[in-house]
């Protein structure tokens, strides 16, 4: 399968580097598939409600041009060819491009759903908007659970989607978090969501930069799980494996070295 690496939202938060959020636009058979969508359309026009005061933090630069919806056309798409979206969890800048494919099937962790939609906790409705899903997207739940991928116990292949199409249970910085892996041919892309923020959590050669690490910390549901997460894709990293490349959602080297 094809797989192009979008930014769909430039982000420039003080005190670190800017940020990106890198979605994958995949060519699958009969249909286009999305991982995540960052920001879309809506929040632009109404960032206060759907983004909320977190955007005070993360200073996303909401340009049309960088939502999904736009760049899908340009690339000679029609918005409705993207009849997939699979979601590693349900921040606002993962999933703020959902109203612009109101027919596409939305692909997510059941309890990540419980956590911000059905069942959230006084702390998750805090965190998620309603409004990013008012517009009633077509939700359809995992349980990843079983068929063990690379070391990961907890995968599931989206088979109604297209072979090739994982989706991996990493609960942690949400409380059903996931990462997506896509085969593109020569080689696997795991999309790590929000499980990392910095490659340095990755190869050890330096330290996250402490406001990322900060922010990090401050948002996870589990810590303690993060902190496991990070040392299974580090290990993962750190054996090499010449068919896999690993990114995660807001690292703009990690992005730049995917279009390379």
């Amino acid at each position: 399968m094809k797989v192009h690496h979008l930014n769909c939202g430039s982000m420039h938060p003080p005190a670190t580097a800017d940020l990106v959020c890198h979605v994958l636009l995949v060519e699958a058979p009969g249909s286009l598939v999305l991982v995540d969508t960052g920001f879309g359309l809506r929040d632009i026009v109404d960032p206060a409600a759907r983004i909320g005061p977190v955007r005070h933090l993360l200073r996303p630069a909401l340009e049309p041009n960088e939502t999904a919806a736009r760049q899908v056309q340009r690339l000679g798409f029609e918005r409705e060819d993207v009849r997939h979206i699979v979601l590693t969890h349900l921040d606002a800048d993962h999933i703020g491009g959902l109203a612009d494919f109101p027919h596409a099937q939305v692909h997510l962790t059941s309890a990540e759903l419980r956590g911000a939609v059905t069942e959230p906790t006084s702390r998750e409705r805090m965190r998620f908007r309603a409004a990013q899903w008012a517009h009633g997207p077509k939700f359809v739940q995992h349980n990843p659970a079983g068929e063990p991928w690379r070391g990961f116990a907890a995968a599931r292949e989206l088979t109604e989607i297209a072979p090739g199409i994982v989706l991996i249970a990493l609960p942690g910085h949400t409380r059903g978090h996931a990462c997506v892996a896509v085969d593109a041919g020569r080689r696997w892309i795991l999309h790590a969501g929000d499980a990392f923020y910095h490659p340095a959590t990755l190869d050890g050669r330096s330290k996250v930069p402490f406001p990322l690490s900060v922010m990090e910390s401050s948002v996870a549901y589990d810590r303690h799980r993060v902190r496991e997460n990070h040392a299974r894709l580090a290990e993962l990293h750190q054996r090499g494996e010449p068919d896999l490349r690993i990114v995660c959602a807001h690292d703009a080297s990690l992005l730049a070295g995917s279009l390379g």
